[in-house]
């Protein structure tokens, strides 16, 4: 992929791994908090709208840590911890390999806004902001994603040749307005969520059954309905390959059903909440959440194809290095 997704990824997992804080006001289990006294505006055939481009400039950590005890921060204390996180991971980074991330660093929105209050973190439930892993599901996250083999291309990783990006669900909180953009589209019998970075369409229909697992795509296989005002997405069938995200090293095993919901809070702003079951990889339900705010910024074409050309040599590669081991005298 670009030198930008392979930077932002070694970013999100020292930052992800190591984040953040406290209680908030958390729904029973598995269960999303109650919706405002906002009634969202409705599309032609009736359904609430959330047409439109949404996107956002936060630097979006995952769990809680030591380092930040506590979910909310007034804005002094925000505006510190933004730029001292923002510092870290602009030193993080070689800057030969990325030049752009530091001044991407500096040009960030600080710490979430979510309901007018600065966040410290994704996770909301459980309350100490931390994510029920099991014990080899959380030396996974802390491992991070494994490089596959170099011999064989149907093992290496799908995101690597622009076939998965951004737009797999769930999406945990990507920095900068950048790699941010999501457009919705609705009709009355699908809703498309467009990801600009990696230019990923999912086109979710309104049903409550998935189609065969032959049929599944690379970002998984997603069904929609309505509960209320809140659109809710439920995934399952992501490819196994990438359990491991890169982007805050969340696993999401190949078996996990992903659920997420979408529910606008005002004219600007839209909740995403996500959560992934898997009792392999999890010990109890949990919650993660960030809003995205209306934009009246374009969609742009996003060009991805590095992974594509230079698959060939590196397969290459290992056929050398093979070549090179085979010849070498045995001692």
């Amino acid at each position: 992929m670009t030198s930008k997704l392979a930077a932002a990824s070694l970013v999100m997992c020292c930052f992800c791994c190591a984040p953040l804080a406290f209680g908030q006001t958390p729904a029973p289990a598995g269960q999303a908090p109650v919706a405002p006294a906002y009634t969202a505006p409705r599309t032609s055939f009736g359904q609430p709208s959330l047409e439109g481009v949404w996107t956002h400039n936060f630097i979006v950590m995952m769990e809680a840590s030591s380092q930040a005890p506590m979910l909310i921060l007034p804005e002094a204390a925000a505006k510190a911890m933004a730029g001292a996180a923002a510092k870290g991971i602009s030193n993080g980074f070689d800057r030969s390999l990325d030049p752009e991330v530091p001044e991407l660093m500096s040009a960030t929105d600080g710490l979430p806004i979510v309901r007018g209050e600065r966040r410290t973190r994704s996770v909301v439930q459980p309350a100490d902001g931390k994510l029920p892993y099991t014990p080899e599901a959380r030396k996974e996250s802390a491992r991070g994603p494994v490089s596959p083999p170099f011999d064989n291309h149907e093992e290496r990783p799908n995101w690597e040749r622009c076939i998965t990006s951004l737009g797999m669900p769930p999406v945990t909180g990507v920095i900068t307005t950048s790699v941010n953009p999501r457009r919705f589209i609705q009709t009355p019998d699908y809703v498309v969520l467009h990801t600009e970075y990696g230019d990923e369409a999912r086109i979710i229909p309104f049903t409550d059954k998935h189609r065969p697992k032959a049929l599944h795509s690379p970002i998984g296989d997603s069904i929609a309905r309505w509960e209320g005002d809140t659109l809710v997405i439920e995934t399952i069938g992501l490819p196994e390959k990438d359990r491991v995200r890169y982007f805050s090293n969340l696993v999401v095993p190949g078996e996990a059903r992903v659920i997420e919901r979408f529910t606008r809070l005002s004219d600007k702003e839209l909740l995403y909440q996500y959560t992934v079951e898997d009792p392999k990889a999890y010990t109890a339900p949990w919650l993660a959440e960030y809003s995205l705010y209306q934009t009246s910024q374009r969609m742009f074409e996003h060009a991805c194809h590095e992974g594509n050309y230079s698959l060939p040599n590196i397969l290459k590669a290992q056929r050398v290095k093979d070549a090179r081991a085979a010849t070498k005298p045995h001692p």
